[in-house]
């Protein structure tokens, strides 16, 4: 492609230049929020592209309704804009989160926290303990999103459909999106790609993996009685047990808890049903995907109705509208972060965000082949077994926040975002309140990978 102040040529004409920004960011998710508010604060101007009507991606859009793997047993080790994020909801009345003085493995407390879904679920105690985790009300995600952006007076450009990137001389200039205007290029001196398919960094021609896992067409119910289900899970237990089997089987697959408390009296979170062997990349699959959620949906309700006591008058208060995509494009990037280093918490020096007791280097955001681009969200560089374990929410906004503050050391520096002083980057997270995982924890492996140049 060839560029001019006004447009864009490509084959079949011209595409007019809609905006430019030293940072766009392509997907209006938790990464793509997080890098464009962390860039923006930094002083750069910045353009989010978004084609949903929201922000908030799978937090809002696709409800998943619970922010976890940011503990690493009483260790807190996601803070930084995702902690801000939990903060604004929590003041909103729209987000609940344990006292930390009741995060402990306690039977009475499991009691009172597990159906809000903040427990440790990798934990083999008994009781599982409460942690640090937050369950949030999606519009209340969205509220605060909105509240973010414009106080970092981002340019935030809805509706507006990803479609092709921009390369010139090897570097990411932009993106041409399509959007009821038409096909528009926006530009920029630096790109990053929080689509979670690693749509912008495909087109691009960097190296990827496809993989594949459960979809999700997520829903919430109203009119649940939450006293008189908990009282009879705990109270009669051996009833409840044959009644959620029932139901999990209806559904076809679910998480233990398929349904959870949320921040609104008498609304339930259901994060099921588990779809096996869709594509997410599909609109064949796609489509199938919700036709058959609802199916299962309807007949679980028809069936808890009838036979789950606190359900007897429960109703469908929406069905979630993004699928529940786990996923699909993976990153091939300058280091490919694999499950042993995920399941061993291997540390690595150029370590810039961090989940729950696992690290990401920032190479595993640096895509090959093409430079001024960075990706942040569940699409970056790992292995398909590797991102299963490492993909949470929280974690992808550390990402994003940090990939939003390393553009601007590398515009700063008039620098590849591949050559920035990684240490400075590190610093400067901490600065604002981030945890980088520069500094390994007691329980992490420091010994095996070293960053390569």
């Amino acid at each position: 492609m060839t560029a001019t102040r006004d447009f864009i040529s490509e084959d079949g004409g011209s595409v007019p230049v809609a905006a430019r920004a030293d940072l766009v960011v392509v997907g209006g998710g938790p990464a793509g929020i997080s890098a464009a508010v962390a860039g923006a604060r930094q002083g750069l101007s910045v353009i989010l592209l978004e084609r949903y009507a929201y922000l908030g991606g799978l937090a809002s859009g696709g409800m998943v309704l619970v922010l976890d793997d940011m503990c690493n047993g009483t260790e807190i080790s996601v803070r930084g804009l995702c902690a801000e994020m939990i903060g604004r909801m929590e003041r909103l009345g729209l987000c609940v989160t344990p006292p930390e003085e009741e995060r402990v493995s306690d039977w009475n407390l499991w009691r009172k926290w597990s159906r809000w879904g903040v427990f440790d679920f990798h934990s083999h105690q008994k009781p599982q303990p409460i942690c640090y985790a937050s369950a949030f009300d999606p519009d209340g995600f969205k509220r605060v999103a909105n509240d973010m952006v414009a106080e970092a007076k981002i340019q935030l450009r809805l509706h507006s459909w990803f479609s092709k990137t921009i390369i010139e001389d090897g570097k990411a200039t932009g993106v041409i999106v399509e959007s009821k205007e038409g096909r528009q290029a926006i530009l920029g001196d630096v790109i990053v790609d929080a689509t979670g398919d690693l749509d912008v960094a495909a087109s691009a021609g960097t190296p990827f993996i496809k993989g594949s896992y459960i979809v999700t067409t997520v829903f919430r119910l109203g009119g649940v009685d939450t006293e008189e289900a908990e009282r009879f899970e705990f109270e009669e237990p051996e009833a409840f047990h044959a009644i959620d089997r029932e139901a999990k089987k209806i559904m076809g697959g679910s998480w233990d808890k398929w349904w959870l408390k949320t921040p609104l009296p008498g609304i339930v979170w259901c994060n099921c049903p588990h779809m096996v062997n869709y594509d997410g990349l599909s609109v064949a699959d796609l489509t199938r995907a919700d036709f058959e959620g609802r199916t299962r949906i309807a007949a679980l309700l028809e069936f808890v109705r009838a036979k789950l006591p606190g359900f007897q008058n429960a109703f469908i208060v929406d069905v979630a509208p993004q699928l529940g995509i786990r996923q699909t494009r993976l990153l091939e990037g300058r280091y490919v972060v694999t499950k042993e280093d995920v399941a061993q918490r291997r540390h690595f020096p150029d370590s810039v965000a961090r989940g729950r007791d696992y690290y990401y280097p920032y190479r595993s955001l640096l895509p090959q082949g093409v430079d001024q681009l960075l990706v942040a969200g569940r699409h970056y560089s790992a292995t398909s077994s590797a991102q299963r374990i490492s993909r949470e929410i929280p974690p992808c906004m550390a990402m994003g926040e940090a990939v939003g503050v390393a553009a601007a050391l590398a515009l700063e520096a008039n620098a590849s975002v591949g050559l920035i002083d990684v240490k400075a980057l590190q610093s400067r997270l901490r600065a604002q309140g981030a945890d980088p995982g520069d500094v390994p924890a007691a329980n992490a492996t420091v010994d095996i990978v070293e960053a390569a140049e």
